[in-house]
């Protein structure tokens, strides 16, 4: 106890000395080592952005490789809708026609989505019937529905969508199609994104920036009922909230969002992966990350 307490006086003393109440540089640079230990642990490539929204410290890793989407891609079609809806281009209580035919971006065929490869089957139930869009949003996010998230694309323009990240600061996320338009993929042809730009747009949305702040609460409560918890709330304590969305394909797994401390303290984690050899593995060391973060803002060791 004696050696310990030894240690952190020298610390304890430069913090006093610069009468500031930010944390020391140290203790970044010791998450960022932990971070860094724990994902060298793994077979694959990481991406980590992080910011704490009251103090505005960063930690990034790897910020700015560009990784397959996956259904992270979803955030940016809810930003898009709301966008719209904001502009009255339409309506989130106006019912669009359930169809699960869908053109390729790269010729125009048709094609369709499976409902055993998504994650969501109930809206399957609905082809040749209207749905209304808030109930496509909420699936898209909660469930990861694809077939609400083509839905979705298909009204709001893969092209706008992208404009709207751009306008946002967002330059690198691309949205250029459905999900499952295995010719666009084949070609090379997918949905891409940045751990830096997910930081940013969620920062967004947790300053009420994004759309305005009355939408930006709403898709907070939306993000907020995700059923998939398998990496950044994994291993918090069940008061914290997480408003968040995932994504994952094959070697593939990705979360981003907004972690909120039972005090109001926010901040923002987003956490990339891809060419993973074992995908559980891969999903327990970002769960650990995400406990490493949470532990450094809420001040505990």
């Amino acid at each position: 106890m004696m050696i310990r307490t030894l240690l952190y006086l020298p610390g304890l003393f430069i913090l006093l000395a610069g009468c500031t109440a930010s944390k020391p540089e140290t203790t970044m640079h010791a998450l960022r080592q932990q971070i860094t230990e724990e994902l060298e642990k793994q077979e694959g490539t990481f991406a980590v952005a992080f910011k704490d929204m009251a103090t505005g410290e960063e930690l990034l890793l790897n910020e700015r490789e560009s990784f397959h989407a996956a259904s992270t891609m979803k955030t940016p079609v809810l930003i898009e809708a709301y966008k719209q809806a904001a502009a009255g281009k339409l309506s989130l209580s106006d019912s669009i026609l359930v169809r699960n035919g869908f053109k390729s971006i790269m010729d125009g065929s048709m094609y369709s989505i499976s409902p055993v490869d998504d994650s969501e089957q109930e809206l399957y139930t609905f082809v040749g019937q209207k749905r209304p869009v808030s109930e496509l949003l909420y699936k898209m996010i909660i469930q990861s529905s694809n077939l609400a998230t083509n839905l979705m694309i298909e009204e709001l323009d893969a092209k706008q969508v992208t404009q709207t990240m751009r306008e946002l600061g967002a330059q690198d996320i691309q949205v250029l199609r459905g999900v499952e338009d295995s010719k666009a993929y084949e070609q090379g042809l997918n949905n891409t994104t940045t751990a830096y730009d997910l930081m940013l747009i969620f920062e967004q949305i947790a300053t009420g920036k994004a759309v305005n702040p009355e939408a930006s609460q709403e898709m907070i409560r939306i993000l907020l009922d995700q059923r998939h918890r398998e990496i950044i709330p994994a291993r918090l304590p069940k008061e914290v909230k997480v408003a968040h969305k995932t994504g994952w394909i094959t070697g593939v797994r990705h979360d981003s969002g907004i972690v909120i401390l039972p005090d109001g303290q926010k901040y923002v984690l987003v956490l990339l992966s891809k060419d993973l050899k074992d995908e559980k593995a891969g999903m327990e060391a970002m769960a650990k990350v995400s406990e490493l973060v949470y532990k450094y803002v809420a001040g505990k060791e």
